[in-house]
């Protein structure tokens, strides 16, 4: 008899229901059938179910956070069950341990993670017992019928365990030791909070601080516009005045002066230059690239979108959730045609049927062995839902999937792109920029989001065309910060972090591999630093929180915090799963380098320096005994104003729902807690500089007015002279 270990519950479910079968206390039953002719048991893991012990199971010694216990490198790594799955563990146990029992079916996800997690179930109850290894990309029917059939040999995929394991033991040793070392080492600066530092998470977060403080250090300086309205043979457009390519003027003088020459002036076309650009349907999705789009679309979190994906792996709609892949092989390709004629008949999508082109199988765009990693890309399965049972959430992502594969078979898209160059009185020059849709192809399916600043329709103008300028005005407006983050820009930074990398050969590794993280793990990544207070995410835009900027700041240059460092690991760890590197050097390497971490950064932490606006805006996470910092005296009872985290608030609202509240940020500014201790005990602010209204930047104090008991901006007079 075989047992089959699943990774989840619902995965094993889904594996026993193609067969006759009965369900048991945490396994199902499989009757014998043509596959299983003695029959079988499923049960399953709750995902990781077995953890790496904690420093002090090591020795007891290490329990106590000093710096003096570091470095804090076990001989060996040992695994545990965790305490809340212990249940699930005896059963599995229990099953292992059956006499009927006589072979192993590992059934976890077919990747790194999945092989991990029932390897170390097996090694925990010391089973001896034969395994063979379920490797499938869907959970359709039909797809687990023939996984069944073609079991792999369990050393098909024990070198991706060495990775996974490698990995894991790995991020603990960086893990416990950087995270006590920067924890301990910034109490002594004052700061008492955990200080979480991580092999992935890190160089993450030193990005988001990174674009933080170009934004706050962004010095916005004024330019002009001259934009012209043309009068041209009946037909009206603008253009913007350009001097060498260049359109806006650095002083208003010179912008006022090119106005005044142009208005009322005749106007004639010098030239226009027209260039068609063909644009390919996009290729099918992997996770990063299906986690950008329905954050861009829909403003959900990666987090999100994965958890949505496995809810429709798990019901067999979709394909495997956390591919790193955008192609598919000839295999797949094939059953297009089957898959697409069921989704025809859907409503919704009726209208983008007939297809243009009813076969991808010749199309190396998307059909293509050699890009098609341990997954062929995210795709529809067979198993058509009914749409209308689907939930709001689960509907807009199979929609993206499914769209993505349908615009695949349509053709390009073409557009015209037009310039006009106009001179006005024969010497000042105007460009005007327009756009035309030739064929709409793939976008009559997969409409993107609007484009930013798209380009206007131009009237239909020749050379040599005359006429006048009718209007003229000098628009003034101010250069723009970099922009925030969203979640989903976060994933592709990660994606392609080898942009940050200057040595060229470590860029092209970091490229090969994965970026920072991995597909499965990024979006908990991301989550890990919203918990640990590291970024807050507001209306889908990322800010780095003063914690973050301190412990980046506390980094510095050490190689933890770049990109390089993943690039390394990365490189080697790939080279641990095709068997060419041993897991025992890469350890010993890693090992080296947090030795030479903790010596470097408790030597360099003496000359630490922060900003008094870093320390002002440091609010510690959670601490074992709470501290409340009183700021003042409330406006509106004898309560008092205390940090509430995300904004500053009376003590009193559970005890008599006072609703006294001063926000953090107004306008792009944090408001310091210096600042809210000047504004309730003496009435307003100092000077704060940096507002931001409608693209323009002021400075202002902010007073408290006594009526309405609200935050106002208090403009300081300028002296007459």
């Amino acid at each position: 008899m075989k047992l089959i270990i699943a990774e989840k519950p619902d995965q094993g479910s889904t594996l026993a229901s193609i067969f006759k079968h009965k369900k048991q206390n945490g396994f199902i039953e499989i009757f014998p059938n043509e596959i299983f002719k003695n029959g079988a048991y499923v049960t399953w893991a709750i995902g990781h179910i077995c953890q790496l012990v904690s420093p002090e199971k090591y020795q007891p010694g290490w329990k106590k956070w000093s710096l003096e216990s570091l470095p804090m490198i076990p001989e060996h790594f040992e695994y545990e069950v965790t305490r809340d799955k212990a249940k699930q563990f005896a059963v599995i146990k229990k099953l292992i341990s059956d006499q009927a029992v006589n072979e192993i079916i590992h059934a976890g996800d077919a990747g790194r993670e999945g092989e991990l997690i029932i390897r170390n179930i097996l090694r925990l109850t010391r089973c001896k017992k034969p395994m063979k290894r379920l490797w499938i990309s869907s959970l359709t029917a039909n797809a687990i019928r023939e996984g069944f059939t073609k079991l792999l040999d369990e050393n098909d995929t024990r070198s991706l365990y060495f990775e996974a394991y490698t990995r894991a033991c790995a991020d603990w040793v960086v893990g416990m030791n950087a995270s006590r070392l920067y924890s301990l080492l910034l109490q002594k600066q004052g700061f008492s909070d955990v200080f979480s530092v991580g092999r992935v998470q890190t160089p993450t977060l030193a990005l988001i601080v990174k674009r933080e403080l170009e934004i706050e250090n962004f010095k916005p300086e004024p330019f002009w516009e001259v934009i012209a309205h043309f009068l041209i043979n009946g037909k009206r457009y603008s253009g913007k005045w350009q001097n060498d390519g260049e359109t806006r003027v650095k002083t208003k003088d010179l912008a006022e002066k090119v106005a005044a020459f142009c208005k009322g002036k005749p106007a004639e076309v010098a030239e226009v230059v027209s260039e068609r650009k063909e644009f390919y349907p996009p290729l099918l999705y992997n996770l990063s690239a299906l986690q950008a789009e329905a954050n861009k679309r829909y403003k959900f979190s990666p987090k999100k979108t994965l958890d949505v994906l496995q809810k429709l792996y798990q019901k067999g709609n979709l394909s495997y959730p956390r591919s790193d892949s955008r192609y598919v092989t000839k295999e797949e390709a094939n059953i297009f045609p089957e898959i697409l004629g069921k989704l025809s008949h859907i409503k919704t999508y009726q209208s983008f049927f007939p297809l243009p082109n009813p076969s991808l199988i010749d199309n190396k765009r998307y059909v293509n062995e050699k890009k098609v990693t341990d997954h062929y890309a995210i795709i529809p399965t067979e198993q058509i839902p009914n749409i209308e049972r689907l939930d709001a959430d689960e509907r807009k992502i199979y929609d993206l999937v499914v769209t993505s594969l349908i615009a695949a078979h349509y053709n390009k898209a073409i557009a015209e792109y037009t310039t006009v160059t106009t001179l006005v009185d024969g010497r000042a020059s105007f460009q005007s920029k327009g756009k035309v849709q030739i064929e709409e192809g793939w976008k009559k399916v997969l409409q993107p989001p609007k484009e930013h600043e798209d380009e206007p329709s131009l009237p239909f103008l020749e050379k040599g065309e005359q006429g006048k300028t009718e209007k003229i005005n000098v628009k003034e407006s101010q250069t723009q910060p970099p922009k925030r983050y969203t979640e989903g820009q976060l994933i592709t930074l990660m994606k392609t972090a080898g942009k940050h990398i200057e040595d060229k050969e470590l860029e092209k590794v970091l490229t090969r591999t994965e970026g920072l993280g991995t597909e499965a793990t990024r979006a908990g990544i991301i989550t890990m630093l919203k918990d640990r207070l590291y970024i807050q995410v507001t209306k889908n835009l990322v800010y780095a929180t003063a914690k973050a900027k301190i412990l980046i700041e506390a980094i510095g240059q050490q190689i933890l915090a770049s990109p390089e460092m993943t690039a390394k690991w990365e490189q080697k760890l790939k080279e641990i799963s095709e068997g060419s590197a041993s897991p025992k050097h890469f350890m010993e390497q890693t090992n080296k380098m947090v030795v030479h971490l903790i010596n470097t950064s408790v030597d360099q932490s003496t000359n630490w320096s922060f900003s008094d606006e870093m320390r002002d805006n440091f609010s510690p996470g959670k601490k074992k005994t709470k501290t409340v910092t009183k700021l003042g005296s409330c406006k509106k009872c004898d309560g008092s104003v205390i940090d509430k985290g995300s904004f500053y608030g009376c003590s009193n609202f559970r005890k008599n729902q006072c609703d006294f509240t001063i926000s953090k940020k107004i306008l792009g500014k944090n408001i310091t807690q210096k600042n809210i201790k000047l504004l309730l005990s003496e009435g307003k602010t100092d000077l704060i500089e940096g507002f931001t209204k409608n693209e323009k930047t002021f400075n202002a104090r902010l007073y408290l007015d006594d009526q309405d008991k609200k935050v106002k901006f208090l403009f300081d007079k300028v002296p007459q002279r």
